[in-house]
């Protein structure tokens, strides 16, 4: 019997998932059909109730803004996921019989493979921007690559929940600061994660561009559509180097894909997944 797994999101129709575990499942000659469903919060538990009783889904993708209310449809949170209160990964389970959902976060491995790929090997400071589900991912990633403080820009400084609590989970030192301070205070930073979706950081984009080059360092910038993004464009303006949301997408992806099928994903699955959205073959 085929089996089924998706991506769920709102918006989604801009989503890579779908090729990058298409062409994965094809290299891995394994039946596994892989769609986009756009899905908004409330429509959420409806959905998971549908699920209950087909015994075809093997794995769901979860991107925003469902990354923490999945956490109320699953049976089980490990990993990362268990500590930080947000994943984008369900894995159905056979459980003697009964189904059990499962729910990860790839993101913060995603997100560490990216940087790493990239040439930063540990990261003594880093700021993020953004505060909602993938910023904990990001909180637990820098934390990861070493760094000890965190400084997380947002609109509104009472939202930032998602990444607060990622910090209290992980050990690191984080401040909250308005994101009308980000422009000055990420110009020379030696690793900024963007996780605003695309557009959503275009104003503060403006005001880097005002500010004279500083050498910076490494920008991820987890949107990757439409990319460059205009903070992109900017920030390698200003010499730093540029990692593009799809690197992310493919390495997070790549531990999905591993979860969904239960094989193994090496150098060739990769480079498949690699050439099905546009990024360079891996130079291992």
């Amino acid at each position: 019997m085929s089996r089924r797994a998706a991506v769920l999101g709102h918006p989604i129709s801009h989503s890579k998932s779908p090729a990058m575990h298409t062409a994965a499942y094809a290299k891995l000659g394994v039946d596994i059909e892989y769609s986009a469903i756009d899905l908004t919060v409330d429509r959420l538990p409806t959905f998971m109730d549908s699920l209950r009783g087909d015994g075809s889904w093997c794995g769901l993708s979860v991107t925003m803004p469902l990354k923490s209310a999945m956490v109320r449809e699953v049976d089980e949170v490990r990993g990362a996921g268990a500590h930080l209160g947000v994943i984008n990964t369900v894995v159905f389970e056979n459980d003697g019989g009964s189904v059990r959902r499962v729910g990860y976060n790839t993101d913060v491995k995603g997100i560490v493979e990216a940087v790493r790929y990239a040439g930063i090997a540990s990261a003594g400071h880093a700021a993020v921007l953004g505060g909602g589900g993938t910023s904990a991912a990001a909180v637990a990633a820098v934390r990861e690559l070493g760094a000890e403080h965190v400084d997380v820009f947002v609109r509104d400084t009472t939202r930032a929940v998602d990444a607060q609590a990622a910090a209290a989970a992980v050990g690191i030192s984080l401040r909250v600061r308005p994101l009308s301070e980000a422009a000055t205070a990420v110009a020379g930073s030696g690793l900024v994660i963007s996780t605003f979706p695309p557009r959503a950081a275009d104003a503060l984009a403006e005001e880097l561009a005002a500010l004279p080059g500083t050498g910076a360092g490494v920008l991820l910038d987890v949107a990757y559509d439409p990319w460059p993004s205009r903070l992109a464009e900017v920030w390698h303006g200003h010499g730093g180097a540029v990692v593009p949301g799809l690197e992310m997408l493919m390495y997070q992806a790549a531990e999905q894909i591993r979860q969904f099928s239960g094989c193994d994903v090496d150098a060739s699955v990769i480079d498949v997944m690699c050439d099905s959205v546009g990024l360079p073959r891996r130079v291992f």
